[in-house]
């Protein structure tokens, strides 16, 4: 296990990074010219970033990513 001290500049912009990169791999999702192996992949990097996202960031914008990311996985 590694452990880090970040001030809370570095967590809003470690939930910031950790935001967009989730953004963008729910806009790709969308995509269905992206194949179904490829958007496995995608998947398993956003439960990774969730978990990551989950440590730096307060839980109702958790949430948010909790409910988005479930309506995804579908496709």
């Amino acid at each position: 296990m590694l452990g880090f001290l970040i001030n809370q500049k570095e967590r809003k912009e470690l939930e910031y990074l950790i935001k967009r990169e989730m953004d963008e791999i729910l806009f790709d999702l969308r995509d269905e010219r992206i194949d179904h192996i490829v958007k496995r992949s995608m998947r398993e990097r956003y439960k990774i970033l969730f978990t990551l996202f989950k440590r730096v960031a307060p839980p109702n914008e958790c949430m948010k990513y909790i409910a988005t990311g479930k309506s995804q996985s579908k496709n």
